[in-house]
């Protein structure tokens, strides 16, 4: 039988719906596999007319896993719209929060949604190949995951009175100041949580010592990369311009957020809602970049924390110093960068003004327009409102962490399936294989919130004639 086009749909494990179609040559070999984004959001029209003060409440809604990036970034986007700069604790304060929310993202996605993948197998048993399974494996392990992520949404807690949703930035600072026992009972378990991101790192680079023909085989390809920097270079993850890196790793550009229109346009694709960002003067798809981990810490030169920095200086020399190309090594990015927020977090605490009562600025010089930028753990978020004199939004535009990898997601999925499914016997971890090409990016294609009931994983595999030969279902 001649296969001509399989759909995994919904992609699991990741946060938001999506599906992967896999057309399939007469000879049981891939033609093209494309990446689809089947849910549209259309938050930006629905604020036309909301109060920039609502969308620190409005835009969190976005997202079930990352609701704290949409919160900062709308304050971060409304405090220059009403023209009221927040007072120092007050940025301390919402980086400390931000710091919370890569903690709990980056922790519970690599333990618990991609790393059933890495430490079970791709080819492992669905029925156990996610956390139920790697509490079998390793209940210790298992058991300290949680306890990391459930560290990371303590800190946004103490702050924002409930780690989902909180209610804490506003326009010219943040509500409410930290208490010292709130800073003292955070304070007393970051040993335990760097001590548990540091088991992490080892168990992927044990994985990946075991596993280097596969992660030189996983969507290997170069692009640019882009994110936020410090002034010295250094990763930033709540504040700071834009730097934008070429294939070669070196810098290209570097700007204010408030001029990313002169540096990004948009594409569109007919089989995907989510656009497909690049950098204007290479144009598409050449001036395609990735963000994430992954991009970010191939566009940085340092770290500016010590266990971090360490583990950079080892990533960076995977290949000899140039940019990390491998789909893969978002994974041991990610754990450094969570490293990075669990020391930052430690800073942050040991701050004298971090417990300062000097948190909002009420003085407002409205100036209509402005962008709110931050690094959401999955990459760059940008908020971009325009207001009236009245303070209601007459434009909104958001790109999302997400859609800035959209160009490196669909080619990794093409890339993999290319490379590991073969036809005419579909064997279900080949087809594990392509979603992990989307997991690895850790997408968010919201709204998580909103999806009730079951949401099996359904691939469905068509004949050359487009007749329904097989259902599998997960």
């Amino acid at each position: 039988m001649a296969f001509q086009k399989i759909t995994i749909e919904p992609v699991t494990r990741i946060e938001g719906h999506a599906k992967v179609t896999v057309h399939m040559n007469e000879d049981g070999s891939v033609n093209h596999a494309y990446f689809h984004v089947n849910e549209f959001r259309g938050f930006e029209k629905f604020c036309e007319g909301r109060l920039v003060t609502e969308m620190q409440q409005i835009t969190p809604r976005i997202c079930g896993i990352c609701p704290v990036s949409h919160h900062l970034a709308a304050a971060k986007a409304g405090d220059i719209v009403l023209g009221c700069p927040p007072p120092k604790p007050a940025s301390l304060l919402r980086e400390l929060m931000h710091m919370g929310q890569i903690i709990q993202s980056h922790g519970m996605h690599f333990f618990e949604l991609a790393g059933p993948d890495l430490i079970l197998g791709f080819d492992h048993d669905p029925a156990t190949r996610n956390v139920v399974g790697l509490v079998q494996a390793d209940p210790d392990l298992t058991l300290k995951a949680i306890r990391l992520r459930k560290f990371g949404q303590s800190i946004i807690a103490e702050l924002g009175e409930r780690s989902i949703h909180p209610t804490f930035a506003i326009p010219g600072g943040v509500n409410r100041p930290l208490s010292a026992a709130s800073r003292d009972r955070l304070l007393l378990q970051i040993d335990e949580q760097i001590a548990t991101i540091q088991t992490g790192i080892k168990v992927f680079k044990n994985w990946m010592e075991a596993n280097m023909d596969v992660i030189n085989r996983f969507a290997v390809f170069p692009t640019g990369y882009l994110g936020l920097v410090t002034p010295t270079d250094s990763l930033e993850l709540y504040d700071g311009e834009i730097r934008l890196t070429g294939r070669d790793g070196h810098q290209l550009e570097k700007f204010s957020a408030q001029n990313y229109l002169d540096y990004i346009a948009e594409h569109v694709e007919p089989w995907s809602y989510l656009k497909f960002p690049y950098y204007k003067k290479l144009g598409f798809p050449e001036g395609a970049y990735r963000v994430g981990p992954l991009g970010r810490l191939n566009n940085v030169d340092r770290i500016d924390t010590p266990l971090a920095q360490q583990h950079f200086l080892e990533f960076k020399q995977l290949n000899g110093g140039k940019p990390v190309e491998n789909t893969l090594h978002y994974h041991y990015a990610r754990l450094i960068e969570c490293l990075f927020a669990t020391e930052r977090a430690r800073v942050l605490l040991e701050t004298p003004d971090i417990l300062s009562t000097d948190i909002l600025n009420t003085r407002q010089q409205p100036r209509g327009e402005g962008v709110g930028i931050i690094e959401a753990p999955r990459g760059t978020l940008i908020h971009h409102y325009q207001a009236n004199e009245y303070g209601q939004l007459t434009k909104v535009n958001l790109i999302v962490s997400t859609g800035h990898n959209n160009f490196a997601m669909s080619n990794a999925v093409d890339m993999v399936a290319k490379e590991y499914v073969h036809g005419p016997d579909i064997k279900e971890g080949m087809l594990n294989r392509v979603e992990h090409a989307i997991r690895a990016h850790d997408p968010c294609l919201s709204c998580s919130t909103h999806a009730i009931g079951q949401m099996p994983i359904e691939i469905s595999i068509f004949d050359a004639n487009e007749n329904l030969v097989r259902t599998i279902r997960q």
